[in-house]
Order: C-alpha cells, then sequence, then structure tokens
C-alpha cells in the first residue's frame, strides 16, 4: 500500500539540463527509442521494440503510479526544448520504512549527455521533499558501468553486493546496492 493518492509537483524538479515532466503523448517516440536498448524491457513494463499502441499503454501505467500512490514516475526532458530524453522514477512501496528505490533510463539516441546523472539528480533533490522518506536506494547489476557512474554522480555511495538478488531476463543476478540518506542539514 503506497501512500494517498501522490500529484506531481507544482514546480518540475531539475537539474542541469534536465526537468522532470509528466509523461504526454508525444513522449511515444522517444519511448520507442528506448525500447530498442535489449536491457530495458528486461527491468521493467516498457516491451521490447515497441509498437506505438504499447508506448501509449506504458505511458498510462507510469500515469497510475501517482494515483495508486505507489510513486513518481517522470519523463526525463530536456531543459530548453522539453524533448522527452528518458525517464525516472522514485517508488514509494516501501515508504512505510522510510525508504523510497529510485530507477531511470535514457533513450539511445540521448545518451553521452549527462542526462541520466542530471534526471537522477533532480529526481533525488525532489525526493527530499517527502517527510517520510530518510533513504534512497539503487539497485545496478555490477556489469553496468554506465548506471554506476551516473549514481556516483548523483551522490550516492556504493554499500555492497547483494548475490543472487533478483530475476531479471528469466536468470537470478547480482545487484550492488547504491543509496542516499537525508541531508541532515
Amino acid at each position: 500500500m503506497g501512500l494517498a493518492q501522490l500529484v506531481m509537483p507544482a514546480a518540475a524538479p531539475s537539474f542541469g539540463n534536465v526537468r522532470l515532466r509528466a509523461f504526454e503523448q508525444r513522449d511515444v517516440g522517444m519511448l520507442m527509442d528506448l525500447s530498442t536498448d535489449a536491457y530495458v524491457p528486461k527491468t521493467g513494463s516498457l516491451p521490447g521494440n515497441a509498437s506505438p499502441k504499447e508506448a501509449l499503454a506504458y505511458i498510462e501505467r507510469q500515469i497510475s503510479h501517482l494515483r495508486a500512490g505507489t510513486g513518481y514516475s517522470f519523463c526525463v526532458a530536456d531543459k530548453d526544448t522539453d524533448e522527452a530524453l528518458g525517464t525516472a522514477g522514485l517508488y514509494l512501496a516501501p515508504i512505510a520504512a522510510g525508504r523510497a528505490t529510485a530507477g531511470y533510463s535514457v533513450a539511445p539516441r540521448s545518451r553521452g549527455r549527462k542526462v541520466a546523472g542530471h534526471a537522477l539528480t533532480a529526481l533525488t533533490r525532489f525526493a527530499w521533499s517527502i517527510p517520510e522518506l530518510y533513504r534512497i536506494e539503487l539497485y545496478i547489476e555490477p556489469w553496468n558501468m554506465a548506471s554506476v557512474r551516473t549514481a556516483e554522480y548523483a551522490g550516492f555511495e556504493r554499500e555492497g553486493l547483494l548475490r543472487s538478488h533478483q530475476e531479471i531476463g528469466g536468470k537470478r543476478v547480482d545487484m550492488l546496492v547504491y543509496a542516499e540518506i537525508r541531508p541532515t542539514t
């Protein structure tokens, strides 16, 4: 059970060259591009090589997280042009214990521009506006050095290796755990 129905923040969280906003129908092209990454369908609900209809269904699922109170799912957009670049989410299932998990992905055509690091920084800063939240966790497969660099760029610290932590793509995999805790100042 999540929090009561959530609402998007009045001011879009932003950092560097990105801002986090609600998904819109015009984001279908970015999602179709994102779905061409072979890893993305293994870790979320966006099907591989998604059709426009499947991308729209994904958008609807993201919006439903707010209604259900289970988390925030943002479209990562260029701060100046509003072009969709990727996704960022804050999942509140463990909120009763003061924790949340975060995730992010960047469409292949938008990679290599610090989009993920800026998005995770914006997401983390927004997360601290939730009074019940004290810790944000990331789970990253050890081979995913781009994601490790993103986590470290955004100030997350590596806490350890969780062996056989979860199933991805039909196989049990190890996950690095990274975390950031609420600033005390």
